[in-house]
């Protein structure tokens, strides 16, 4: 069961997160904000699970307000500027919703939210060590499972959490994105944003700002894109 809280300064916008949010089982409470200033008095002081939080807002942008937060619920912007993206993941977002939000965009965040909370309490871990030139091996509570490198598309890193992504499943792992850069072959991978480590062969184009791989769109960092170039030149 879910706390969210739901922070955007336009009521119609409040309206449809918050019927989006009734249509769905495992909702504890929701609780709505047209202003920000009260939202973040109100998330000092009381925890939530959950974070919709709009970016372009009069009295403080979402990105002043997540910056703002000491401790941060998991957050899913939602904004009608795609621009946005870059900075959001940056902040640790788990996911980005562009307006106008479809209830089959919008469920599909809360069950990125609700995968993520589940994987990690599994507690899975990196094997420390010098791995293999193809695998990896990860711990998951008493089991060790051969993680091979190019089953993986890309990594996300959320706060102290990597969410490692293959063509089957995702696997939730505690530590960094750059722990895990450390031990994925750099001949194999290549970071494209401070949040983002992606399989360079499993890119099948770009688009202005951004990755499209199968059902992911990942953002190409401003600091990242020439490297992400040249990478993909070979391929």
């Amino acid at each position: 069961m879910l706390r969210f809280v739901v922070v955007d300064d336009e009521p119609l916008a409040l309206e449809i997160l918050d019927g989006y949010l009734k249509k769905m089982g495992g909702v504890q409470s929701v609780t709505l904000f047209s202003k920000a200033r009260e939202a973040l008095h109100y998330l000092e002081n009381n925890k939530a699970d959950v974070l919709l939080l709009d970016i372009e807002m009069p009295e403080i942008t979402g990105l002043a307000f997540l910056e703002q937060l000491s401790e941060p619920p998991l957050t899913i912007f939602t904004t009608a500027y795609r621009n946005y993206a870059y900075e959001g993941f940056e902040l640790g977002v788990i996911d980005f919703l562009l307006k106008p939000i479809s209830f089959q965009r919008f469920a599909t965040a809360i069950d990125k939210v609700r995968d993520f909370l589940s994987l990690k309490k599994q507690d899975t871990q990196l094997e420390p060590g010098e791995p293999a030139p193809e695998f990896i091996f990860v711990k998951s509570g008493v089991n060790r499972i051969k993680l091979y490198f190019n089953e993986v598309t890309h990594i996300q890193g959320l706060k102290d959490y990597a969410i490692i992504h293959t063509g089957k499943e995702k696997i939730v792992i505690k530590g960094s994105i750059k722990m895990v850069q450390e031990m994925f072959p750099p001949s194999l991978f290549i970071r494209v944003h401070k949040s983002f480590l992606v399989l360079s062969k499993a890119i099948k184009r770009i688009e202005r700002n951004r990755i499209v791989m199968d059902n992911h769109q990942i953002p190409i960092g401003r600091n990242y894109r020439e490297a992400v170039e040249r990478k993909i030149s070979l391929y």
